[in-house]
C-alpha cells in the first residue's frame, strides 16, 4: 500500500501506524528539506506474505518533490523480474514541474541501471506533472478523475497492461479517491509458448572423420552410373553426389531438440540445470544439511555461469571483427530481438506466398532457346586450383541452401571434394546445363512488420545452394575478366571502387558545372523500376551477352542458369508445392548483380547534353538545357521510355 500526504512527523513512533502483517517504511517531510513545517510525508506499507526482503534505497525531500524508493524481493516473482521496485511520489501543487520531474528521472535512471530487469512502481500525487514526458517507456493505469474532474493520482510501471485501476471511496477526510490496482499482468512463460528447434551436433573429430572418409571415396562410380552411352546425365551425377555427402554427414552427427523458454537467461547453461535438480532434490528430501550444501553449489554455479556469459560477451570486442563486435552490441542492447511471429503452417498460404513472389513470371511471352556455338567458342574449363580456393573461401556462418549441405563441410573439406566438384562444375560448362539441384531456391519469408496484413509484408529471403554460390563466383570472375573495365561507366554499383557517394558527386559536379554558364538550367528525371531483378527477361539478356562478344557457350549456359528454376517457400518444417520459374535474375544468387548491370548496360543516352547516371535499377536523366531548348531532354525521356518497353 502506498500513501501519500501522511502528515506523520518524528513524533508519531511505527509501531502507531503499523498495521498487522506488514512493514511500514516512510519518509516524513522535514522543514530544513522542504521550508513547510506540515504536512506532505510518504508511507510504504509491504505485506509480510509477499515479500520480507525489503529494502530503501533512495529517498528526496524538496520544495517541488518527495519520493520514497523501496526493493522488494518478494517470494515469487516471474522470472523476467529480477525485483520490484516501489517509488512513493508527492508534487506539491506549487512545485516546478521540470524541476521535480528531472530529480524524479535521475533517482529511478540511477535504479533501472543497477537493475535493468527490475519491476518498477511509482504511484502517488503528481498534481499538474507527467512521469511520461521524462520517462516516454512508463505506462500510466489510471484513466479515472482522483479529484473532482481531474486525475492527480497516477500509477506508472515500465510494464504495458500491468494494472486496472478501480476507484474507492477516500480515506477519512482526504480530497482524493483512493485507488485500488488489479494485477493483469501474464508472466511471459503463459503468454509466449517455449521454442523448439533440432540442432546437429558435430562431435569432436567430426571435421577429420568426414575428411577421410571423402578421401577413400571414388567419386568416379557417381558419373559412370549416371552415364548414358558417351553421354553423362549432369542432374543424376550431381543429385547422387549432393545425396551421398549428406547421408555420410548424418552418419557422423546427430540430431538434438533445443527448448528455449521465453524468461530463460541468457548465461543458463547445462551445468546450472544440474546443480538447480540437485538443490530441488534436496529440498524435497527434508535433509537441511544436503539442502545447504547444493543450495552454495548452485549459487557458485550461477556465478561462474554469469562470468562465463560476461567473456563471451567481451569475446565480441577483442578483436577487430566488425560482425562479431555488432554482434556483441545486439546481445547487450537487445536492439534486434528474436521474432516472435509464430511459424506459418498452413501450406496453401504458403502457396499463395510462392504465386505471389512468382508473379512475373506469366508475363514472360519469349521463348528460351539456346544459340548454336560455333567451333571458336570452346566452353569455360575451371583448374581444380580455383575450385578448391573457392572451396576454402566459403563462410561457414551462412545458412545451408536446398541442398542441406553446410559451408562448415564445404570448407573443411574442401581438400577432398575438389576433385568430383572440378568434373561437375566443367561438365555442367560443356554442356551448358546447370544442374537442376544447383538451381533449386528456398524461400524464407520474413515479417517487415511485427503483424503482417498482407503478402507483399513478407520480404522473401533466397536460400540457394552454397556450393552454387561457388560456381556461381567462378564464372563471374571469368565474366569480368571478358569485359573492359570501362563498361558503362555511369553504373555505380556492382562496381569495386564505386559507390553511392561517387554517384551523387557526379550528379552534382554534371549539374553545377553547367550551371555555372549563363542563361542555362537542368532538369532531372528520378527513376525506380519496380522489381527489376524479377522482370529481366533471360533471352534479352544473352542477346545483350552475345553482342558483347560472350562466348556463345557460356551464354548458353547464362540462359540455363536463369530458366527452369524450381522454387519454394518454407517456413519451420512446412512446405509449399514447388514451381518453376523462367523469368528474372534470382535475388541471393552471386551472379544475378553483375547479370542485372550488363542487361541494363545499353540504356545511354542519346544526345551529348544529357547523362544517364544508374546505381542498379535506381536511374537519374540528367538534361543540361541552354537557351531554354529542351528538345534534347524530351527525346532522351521518350528513348528511356522505348528503351524500358
Amino acid at each position: 500500500m502506498v500513501f501519500t500526504e501522511t502528515w506523520l512527523h518524528n513524533d508519531v513512533p511505527d509501531n502507531a501506524i503499523e498495521l498487522a502483517g506488514r512493514y511500514t517504511l516512510r519518509a516524513d517531510r522535514t522543514a530544513d528539506d522542504s521550508g513547510k513545517t506540515r504536512g506532505g510525508g510518504l508511507c510504504i506499507s509491504v505485506n509480510k506474505a509477499w515479500c520480507t526482503n525489503t529494502v530503501i534505497v533512495g529517498r528526496h525531500c524538496s520544495a517541488n518533490l518527495e519520493f520514497l524508493m523501496v526493493k522488494c524481493r518478494p517470494f515469487y516473482l516471474p522470472r523476467e523480474f529480477t525485483s520490484t521496485i516501489i517509488t512513493a511520489v508527492y508534487i506539491p501543487p506549487d512545485a516546478n514541474a521540470k524541476l521535480a520531474l528531472n530529480e524524479l528521472h535521475a533517482a529511478i535512471s540511477k535504479q533501472q541501471t543497477a537493475h535493468p530487469e527490475a519491476a518498477f512502481i511509482v504511484a502517488g500525487d503528481f498534481n499538474h506533472c507527467k512521469l511520461k514526458t521524462v520517462l516516454p517507456k512508463f505506462h500510466q493505469h489510471v484513466s479515472c478523475h482522483t479529484r473532482g474532474d481531474k486525475t492527480l493520482d497516477h500509477v506508472y510501471t515500465n510494464i504495458d497492461g500491468a494494472y486496472t485501476a478501480t476507484p474507492l471511496p477516500h480515506l477519512g477526510q482526504s480530497d482524493h479517491l483512493s485507488l485500488f490496482l488489479t494485477p493483469k499482468y501474464s508472466p511471459l512463460i503463459n503468454r509466449v509458448k517455449p521454442s523448439m528447434r533440432t540442432i546437429k551436433v558435430w562431435p569432436s573429430g567430426a571435421d577429420s572423420l568426414l575428411q577421410d572418409r571423402f578421401q577413400h571415396t571414388d567419386w568416379s562410380m557417381f558419373a559412370s552410373q549416371a552415364a548414358c552411352g558417351s553421354h553423362t546425365d549432369i542432374d543424376i551425377y550431381t543429385s547422387s553426389v549432393l545425396t551421398y555427402i549428406n547421408t555420410t554427414i548424418d552418419s557422423v552427427t546427430s540430431e538434438k531438440q533445443i527448448t528455449t523458454y521465453p524468461n530463460q537467461k541468457p548465461w543458463m547453461n547445462k551445468e546450472v540445470r544440474i546443480l538447480l535438480k540437485a538443490r530441488n532434490t534436496a529440498f524435497r528430501s527434508d535433509d537441511a544439511q544436503a539442502y545447504s550444501k547444493s543450495r552454495a553449489n548452485l549459487k557458485r554455479g550461477i556465478k561462474k555461469a554469469k562470468y562465463c556469459y560476461k567473456l563471451k560477451v567481451e569475446e565480441h570486442f577483442s578483436n577487430s571483427d566488425p560482425r562479431r563486435m555488432w554482434q556483441g552490441i545486439q546481445v547487450i542492447s537487445d536492439y534486434k530481438p528474436s521474432n516472435s511471429t509464430p511459424t506459418v503452417t498452413d501450406v496453401s498460404f504458403l502457396n499463395e506466398l510462392n504465386d505471389f513472389y512468382a508473379r512475373f513470371n506469366s508475363d514472360s511471352k519469349e521463348t528460351a532457346t539456346k544459340t548454336t556455338h560455333s567451333a571458336d567458342h570452346q566452353p569455360l574449363k575451371l583448374t581444380s586450383t580455383d575450385v578448391h580456393t573457392a572451396l576454402s573461401r566459403i563462410n561457414a556462418h551462412k545458412a545451408a541452401g536446398p541442398d542441406g549441405i553446410p559451408g562448415r563441410v564445404l570448407r573443411a573439406c574442401a581438400e577432398q571434394l575438389t576433385g568430383v566438384f572440378t568434373d561437375i562444375f566443367n561438365l555442367s560448362l560443356t554442356q551448358a546445363t546447370v544442374p537442376t539441384c544447383f538451381k533449386s531456391t528456398s524461400i524464407v519469408p520474413v515479417p517487415k512488420h511485427s503483424s503482417p496484413m498482407c503478402l507483399n509484408d513478407y520480404r522473401p529471403v533466397a536460400l540457394t545452394p552454397i556450393i552454387m554460390k561457388c560456381f556461381e563466383r567462378l564464372v563471374l570472375a571469368h565474366l569480368k575478366d571478358c569485359l573492359p573495365p570501362t563498361l558503362d561507366p555511369h553504373q555505380f554499383a556492382y562496381r569495386r571502387n564505386r559507390s553511392t557517394e561517387d554517384a551523387v558527386c557526379t550528379v552534382l559536379h554534371s549539374a553545377l558545372t553547367h550551371l555555372d554558364n549563363n542563361n542555362t538550367y537542368v532538369r532531372m528525371l528520378f527513376v525506380d523500376f519496380s522489381s527489376a531483378f524479377n522482370t529481366v527477361i533471360p533471352s534479352k539478356l544473352t542477346t545483350k551477352l552475345g553482342d558483347l562478344d560472350i562466348n556463345t557457350s557460356l551464354c548458353n549456359w547464362i540462359m540455363d542458369f536463369l530458366t527452369s528454376r524450381p522454387q519454394h517457400v518454407r517456413s519451420g518444417h512446412t512446405c509449399s508445392s514447388t514451381i518453376t520459374l523462367n523469368t528474372g535474375v534470382p535475388q541471393g544468387c552471386v551472379l544475378s548483380p553483375f547479370l542485372y548491370s550488363l542487361y541494363t548496360h545499353d540504356c545511354k543516352p542519346v544526345h551529348g547534353s544529357n547523362s544517364i547516371i544508374k546505381f542498379a535499377d535506381d536511374t537519374t536523366v540528367i538534361g543540361l538545357i541552354s537557351d531554354n531548348d529542351e528538345t534534347a531532354y524530351r527525346e532522351e525521356v521518350q528513348h528511356l521510355a522505348t528503351w524500358c518497353a
